[in-house]
C-alpha cells in the first residue's frame, strides 16, 4: 500500500524526558523533589532539530534499583503468586508515557521504572509482511508521522515513521518489534502482552519461545476460551486471564488451566470484593486498572488517596496512567503490610 504522511507538527519534543507534571504538595512534595533530583531533572532543554539528535545519542535515565530479572518462567510464575503480605505492585499502562514521551516505546518503558518496579503493559499488532510490532490502534493515524491500517502497512513503511505524543509532539522514536522490546525487557522488567485480534497466538508464542522469554512476559487474554487455547499452545506462559464478575472468577477456578500462573484481571475501577477473595484464596493476584477517573482525581487533587478505593478491596496490581502517583500509593500500602509470608 501506499503509506500515508500526516504533515508534522510545527515543533519537535525534546527526546531528553522531562520530570512528570508537579503532582505533590506537602510531605509528598518533598519525595516527587527528591525523584526529580534522581532523574537529573533540571528544567525543559530548548528544543532542538531532530537532525541534531541521533538516536544514538539520547540520554535515558535508567533505574537499575527498579530492575528485576527472573530466570526461567517458573521464577516469574512464582514471583507473580499472590501470597498473604504480597506487597501492591504498580502496571504501567502502555508505559505511562509523561508528557515528552510516547506511549509503546522503550524509552517510555525505561522511564516508568524510575518509579517503581513496574510491570510495563503493552499492545502487539501484527504489519502486512508478519512482523510483530508495539502498537495499540488498528491505525497509524494518532501515535506515528503516517497514516492507514498497521495489517496493511509493510514492517519496513512503518519503521520510516516517528512516534507521536499524546500532545501531537513528534519524537525521532520509531515503532519498536515486539523481539526488541522482549530484549530490552531482559534483566529489567515483565511485559504484559496485550496481543491484538490480527495477532495468532502461534505467532506470538513462537516468538515468545524462540526469544526464550517466557522469564519476562505475560499474556493478556479477555476471555476463558482464549485462555484456554493459549494454554494448549503453551503451558508455561504466565497468563493475565479476566475474572471481572464473581461467575467469571468461578468458571476461571473451575477451568483446566494452570492457576499457578494466572494474574487476573478485575476490570477499571473497584472490583467487587469476593471476585478478590476468591481470587486470593487460590493465590491469584488481582489487578484493576485506574485509568480514566482514579488517575485524573489523583492527578486533580495530588494525593494518592483516590487509590484507596482499588487498595480496600485487596487489589495487588494497580494499572495506571500515573505512574509515579501510583507507584506513591502503593509504597504507602506495603509499609502497612505484614511482611510478606514464604513463597510456596
Amino acid at each position: 500500500m501506499t503509506l500515508g504522511l500526516r504533515p508534522a507538527p510545527p515543533h519537535d519534543v525534546s527526546l531528553r524526558p522531562t520530570p512528570p507534571r508537579p503532582l505533590w504538595r506537602g510531605g509528598v512534595a518533598a519525595l516527587a523533589s527528591l525523584l526529580a533530583v534522581a532523574l537529573g531533572a533540571c528544567g525543559s532543554p530548548r528544543p532542538l532539530a531532530l537532525e541534531e539528535r541521533p538516536s544514538s545519542r539520547v540520554v535515558v535515565p535508567t533505574s537499575s534499583v527498579h530492575y528485576r530479572d527472573y530466570d526461567t518462567a517458573d521464577d516469574l510464575a512464582a514471583a507473580l503468586r499472590w501470597r498473604p503480605g504480597a506487597p501492591v505492585l504498580v502496571s504501567a499502562h502502555r508505559g505511562a508515557p509523561p508528557h515528552g514521551l510516547p506511549e509503546n516505546s522503550l524509552a517510555t518503558f525505561e522511564h516508568a521504572l524510575n518509579f517503581a518496579p513496574a510491570l510495563i503493559e503493552t499492545d502487539v499488532r501484527r504489519t502486512a509482511d508478519g512482523v510483530l510490532v508495539l502498537m495499540h490502534d488498528e491505525t497509524l493515524d494518532r501515535t506515528t508521522t503516517g497514516t492507514g491500517r498497521v495489517d496493511e502497512t509493510s514492517f519496513e513503511a512503518i519503521r520510516s515513521l516517528r512516534l507521536v505524543t499524546e500532545d501531537s509532539l513528534v519524537t525521532s522514536f520509531r515503532v519498536p518489534t515486539l523481539a526488541e522490546a522482549l530484549a530490552w525487557a531482559e534483566a529489567r522488567t515483565v511485559l504484559l502482552l496485550d496481543v491484538k485480534s490480527d495477532v495468532p497466538y502461534e505467532e506470538l508464542v513462537a516468538e515468545v519461545e524462540r526469544l526464550e522469554a517466557a522469564d519476562q512476559s505475560a499474556v493478556i487474554v479477555y476471555s476463558l476460551e482464549d485462555h484456554l487455547r493459549l494454554y494448549a499452545l503453551d503451558p508455561d506462559l504466565v497468563v493475565s486471564s479476566t475474572a471481572e464478575t464473581v461467575a467469571a472468577a468461578d468458571a476461571l477456578l473451575a477451568s483446566d488451566v494452570d492457576l499457578s500462573r494466572v494474574v487476573a484481571w478485575t476490570g477499571v475501577g473497584p472490583p467487587d470484593a469476593d471476585v478478590v477473595a476468591r481470587l486470593h484464596a487460590a493465590g491469584i493476584r488481582a489487578q484493576a486498572g485506574a485509568y480514566g477517573a482514579i488517575d485524573a482525581e489523583a492527578a486533580a487533587t495530588a494525593t494518592t488517596e483516590p487509590y484507596d478505593a482499588l487498595l480496600v478491596t485487596g487489589v495487588d496490581v494497580i494499572g495506571t496512567d500515573e505512574v509515579a502517583a501510583a507507584a506513591l500509593a502503593a509504597r504507602r500500602a506495603n509499609a502497612n503490610r505484614p511482611a510478606p509470608s514464604p513463597r510456596p
